[in-house]
């Protein structure tokens, strides 16, 4: 589309009387007006729009081909009509916002929306995408190709992109940090497609009925269950679903798993919140089931302490086998309350 040459004024307006102007959408209008800035050599500021808004306009203009004079007059008196009644341009976004009011608004009403703004104005769906609980993106990547979470983990801050990873199966997360090595190549405009679409099928999700993840429910009920019992399920599971069984192994935790999933400083935090006598039956029955749980628990205890506990352990008499499950089912109890509150962390099964 280019501007065609007056070939005599003489007969330029009955031209223009006789030719009906064409119906455009506003989008095509906007096209027109943006053309004709160019070739006079003014810049319509198209850079300030939005990646997906260039290319909507670029779209628009590509389609347009020749425009008559009579429907170029009818859409510059539109536009000029509009800029006459216009009477006040109000700053777009809360970047341009903020930048006016800055010198009038107090510190902590600026960081509060500096935080907003953070966000994005909803035109980038990837400030929204980084914004959400990791818990939100978790399907996405099992279910989208490897290049696609490579995208999404590259996107997102580093500490959510590890958590992320280290959630996933060992052959999924390598396959997916390989793929990360393939982004540099990724366009701009590809990225926030990918982007688009990531955000709409994460919203288009429904309201999720339970909080956690099928396995992670399972694991719970396991946890809560003897080693004999517990066992048994995971066997069957199994044969059933290897892969459902492997995620619900990773969700148990239980006395056993206390040396290689509990960080040493928490153990007296730990101990801090279990009844004394009840600490003590579940030490005397992982002297049997987990002795590296109780060696674990009493190196990490005041020496004195450590030691009183000890003497009384192995003073008693081995505790029945459910009193004993008990002893540590609460001592677990415990220590996932203590997760809950935030006051301590259970670490991954595969972390280091």
């Amino acid at each position: 589309m280019g501007l065609m040459p007056n070939h005599g004024a003489g007969n330029g307006l009955g031209q223009m009387r006789d030719i009906t102007p064409a119906a455009m959408t506003r989008r095509q209008k906007a096209a027109v007006i943006v053309r004709l800035l160019l070739a006079h050599g003014v810049s319509p500021g198209i850079d300030k729009l939005s990646p997906a808004n260039q290319s909507v306009l670029a779209r628009a203009m590509s389609g347009l081909g020749q425009i008559d004079r009579a429907t170029l007059a009818e859409i510059v008196g539109e536009f000029t009509g509009a800029l006459d009644n216009l009477a006040l341009i109000m700053p777009r976004g809360m970047h341009d916002a903020l930048e006016i009011l800055n010198p009038y608004i107090s510190a902590m009403a600026r960081d509060g929306l500096k935080a907003d703004a953070a966000i994005g104005d909803g035109t980038d769906p990837w400030p929204r995408l980084a914004a959400m609980d990791a818990a939100q993106l978790r399907p996405i990547l099992d279910e989208e190709s490897a290049e696609i979470c490579a995208v999404l983990l590259s996107k997102i801050n580093v500490a959510k992109a590890a958590a992320l990873l280290s959630d996933l199966p060992p052959e999924r997360a390598e396959v997916i940090a390989h793929a990360v090595s393939l982004t540099d190549t990724i366009l701009p405009e590809t990225a926030l497609r990918i982007g688009e679409h990531l955000h709409a099928q994460i919203v288009a999700q429904p309201k999720a009925t339970f909080d956690t993840r099928p396995a992670e429910r399972v694991g719970a009920m396991l946890n809560a269950v003897g080693t004999a019992s517990r066992e048994a399920v995971l066997a069957g599971l199994d044969t059933r679903d290897a892969v459902f069984a492997d995620g619900v192994r990773r969700a148990i935790f239980t006395f056993q798993h206390i040396p290689k999933r509990i960080a040493a400083a928490d153990i007296p935090r730990i101990t801090g919140a279990i009844d004394g006598d009840t600490m003590v039956t579940a030490l005397a029955a992982g002297l049997q089931a987990a002795p590296l749980s109780v060696e674990f628990i009493l190196e990490n205890m005041s020496r004195r302490m450590a030691e009183q506990m000890r003497d009384e352990a192995e003073a008693m008499t081995t505790p029945k086998e459910a009193v004993g499950e008990a002893a540590m089912q609460a001592v677990i109890a415990a220590i996932r309350g203590l997760e809950e509150a935030g006051e301590i962390r259970i670490r991954h099964e595969d972390e280091d």
